[in-house]
Order: C-alpha cells, then sequence, then structure tokens
C-alpha cells in the first residue's frame, strides 16, 4: 500500500542548526541525529546523567474502538485483556511459524491504543491490523503526525527532568502518564512512558515521550534547559546493545524466533511474548520450543578487535574454525567497552569459542548470556513416562 508515514529524510531544522551530524546513509536511523559532535562524550552523559534523543524516524499508530485491547490480545504475542489505562506493553507479530515479523509497544491512554514501532516496518504493521479487524469493533489509523523522543540516564528520574514531566512518585517499567501542557492548543499533548532500563547491567533508566510532531521542538528545548544534553541515537544504541537488547530489522533475520531474542516473558518479565495464552499466530511455536526443547540459536553481546581496519557490518556470518556458527547484527563503538556488537550466535558453541566475522576476531561476553533453566512441562512429562 502506499506509505503513510512522512518520510523522515532530513533532520528537524533547529536540531541541525545546533551542530547534529546525520546518521550514515542507508543507517537505519537516517533522518534523525547521529551525534552533535561528541558522541562519546554523549555516551558518558547518557551512562552517567542525562540525554535526550530524537528518534522521530519510529512510525506511531493509533488504534481506537472498545474492542481494541481484546482483538489485539487475539493476533499477537502479548496479554492485554487486562492492560490498565496509562501502562504499556511490548508485543510481537509472528508468522505462522512463529518467527518475528514486528515488534512493537503498546501503550493505552483514554482509550486509545497507541503503538509505535520500526519506521521501516510501520506501514506494513498497520497494513496488517487493518486487514485482521474483520467485524471488531476498531479503527486503525496510521498518525505520521506523532514522533517519539527517548530520555536516557540516571537523573531522569528525580530532579529537573521528572518534575518537568510530573512523573510523580516511584513510576514503574511500563508505566505512561499525561505530559503537562506547555503549548496552548487543542491538539492531543501525547504522553510519557517508562521504558525497561538499558546500559551495562540494565541499570539505566529510561523514558520515551510520544508527542505531536509539531511539539517535538518545544519539548527539545524544554528538556535541554531541565538538564538533558542533546544526543544522536549513537548513543542511545550504545546503550540498547551494552544491555543486549534486541532491535527489529538489526539483530533479527527471517529466521528469528521470540526465544533466541530474549523476548519471553509478559510484562512483569519485561518480555514481548506471555506464555499464559494461546490462540495466536505462530503460538505453536513457542510453546513447543518452551515446554519442549532449546532455541537453536540465542543472542549475545560480542567484543570486536579494535585494531582492525574494517569493521563487520550487520548481517555478515559468525564463524569459528572456518565453520558458520551465526549472524552478526547491531554493532556500535562503546565508549568504555569499544567496538561491541550483538550476535545470534548457535546455542550449543562454548561461551569461550573464538569467533572471526569478516576476518576480525570476536569473543562472547559471557555475562551476556541468560539462557532460561525451567522445568519444561512437556518434557518433565515425557521423562516421567519414561521412568526418568
Amino acid at each position: 500500500m502506499a506509505s503513510a508515514f512522512s518520510p523522515q529524510s532530513v533532520l528537524l531544522p533547529r536540531l541541525r542548526g545546533d551542530g547534529a551530524v546525520g546518521a550514515p546513509e542507508g543507517s537505519p536511523d537516517e533522518g534523525v541525529a547521529w551525534h552533535f559532535g561528541d558522541p562519546f562524550g554523549e555516551q558518558r552523559a547518557a551512562a552517567r546523567a542525562a540525554v535526550v534523543v530524537d528518534r522521530s524516524h519510529r512510525g506511531v499508530i493509533e488504534i481506537d474502538g472498545e474492542e481494541r485491547l481484546s482483538w489485539l490480545h487475539t493476533i499477537s504475542s502479548q496479554h492485554l485483556l487486562d492492560l490498565a489505562d496509562r501502562w504499556s506493553a511490548e508485543d510481537l507479530n509472528l508468522d505462522l511459524n512463529g518467527r518475528v515479523e514486528d515488534h512493537f509497544v503498546v501503550t493505552d491512554v483514554d482509550q486509545i491504543a497507541w503503538v509505535d514501532t520500526e519506521g521501516t516496518r510501520a506501514d506494513a504493521l498497520a497494513d496488517f491490523l487493518s486487514k485482521m479487524i474483520f467485524w471488531a469493533k476498531v479503527e486503525v489509523a496510521p498518525r505520521p503526525d506523532m514522533a517519539v523522543l527517548s530520555l536516557v540516564g540516571p537523573d531522569i528520574m528525580t530532579g529537573p527532568i521528572a518534575e518537568l514531566l510530573d512523573l510523580g512518585a516511584n513510576p514503574q517499567v511500563y508505566q505512561a502518564g499525561d505530559l503537562p501542557e506547555i503549548h496552548h492548543d487543542e491538539e492531543p499533548l501525547g504522553f510519557w512512558r517508562i521504558m525497561p532500563p538499558t546500559g551495562e547491567g540494565r541499570r539505566t533508566p529510561t523514558i520515551d515521550l510520544v508527542i505531536p510532531e509539531y511539539l517535538v521542538e518545544t519539548w527539545w528545548d524544554e528538556l535541554v534547559s531541565a538538564g538533558a544534553r542533546p544526543a544522536g541515537t549513537w548513543a542511545y544504541e550504545a546503550m540498547r546493545v551494552a544491555a543486549v537488547r534486541p532491535r527489529l530489522g538489526l539483530d533479527t533475520d527471517d529466521r528469528a524466533i521470540p526465544h533466541e531474542l530474549g523476548w519471553i516473558g509478559g510484562v512483569a518479565e519485561q518480555g514481548a511474548v506471555h506464555l499464559d495464552k494461546g490462540c495466536y499466530r505462530g503460538q505453536e511455536t513457542v510453546a513447543r520450543v518452551h515446554n519442549l526443547g532449546k532455541p537453536p540459536r540465542r543472542l549475545a553481546l560480542v567484543h570486536l578487535d579494535g585494531s582492525a581496519d574494517n569493521r563487520p557490518q550487520p548481517g555478515e556470518t559468525v564463524t569459528a574454525d572456518g565453520r558458520a556458527v551465526g549472524r552478526l547484527g547491531s554493532v556500535v563503538d562503546h565508549f568504555e567497552f569499544g567496538p561491541i556488537g550483538l550476535a545470534l550466535v548457535k546455542r550449543t558453541i562454548p561461551v569461550d569459542t573464538a569467533l572471526v566475522i569478516r576476518g576480525v576476531d570476536a569473543s562472547i561476553d559471557p555475562d551476556s548470556l541468560t539462557d532460561s533453566e525451567h522445568e519444561q512441562a512437556g518434557r518433565a512429562a515425557i521423562d516421567k513416562l519414561r521412568g526418568r
């Protein structure tokens, strides 16, 4: 279908005027600021203070109607029947074989479900949702007039920034709230939501603002005045990769299933697949892997040789002893760790295996592997029948 989203091909004039450097051509972040002249300084600020990042290249979709949550519950991987007003959840759209097609965030505010996802998948997701309506009392509408800003850093939960956003006392991950009126207009003012922490050890708070596009500059100025340093997507990506949080399209391929990416678990577990539900597309694969088997691959943080002249690129093959053992996803230069990336590697390879990616030496960070050792009900039943 024709694109309903305006192409974000140029930076906002105000951000460009402040010295923003655009993301490289062909990057998934093309069209927004990559950095503001000091990428490592911006990363340090994200880890130790506060930054604001323009992520207006994400696509936003509005879902209206009294059956919006029950309908979305039946066609996606998340349990949404009890999603409360002003709360969020991560969600997946899977194909018939349980492979990931879309990863998105749902936030319900005043009987409207707001969905945002990668800009490159926004049209496809909106098209899929529209085709799945049938007789449900819902309406799906792309909202290219809405944008996303993100705040990252320990200083965003208290002090001037928290007061500006009116976060209230002890906001929880996935909680959302109304943004205060800073522009006198009858248009929607948008909302904030707390997202899972990023950075090393997943300790760094993250907040998204979903706001009308015409308010981006206003909010940017207000947040900077409150103490947030302007930062580009380079800083955001460095914090995300360090937290081993996958990104659709970079860390996924056409074979990726949720178990490989750590997207298993409901809202409380900060995952995108709730195991206490069924009857959605791809559910059979999720249940089979969870109850009987193990995923063929697992997501790992990899450290790359920083002395190499050529940096491996997303999508390249990870090898060990000359044989293919995985796929490289995100790659970023981190202010403390040097060049790092995320890779989907065979679950069976030892953690100390020496890796090579297009001639560049690489190694797995053992602390990044979080395989679940839960008791598998199906496997336990089979073992019981066999007398084990």
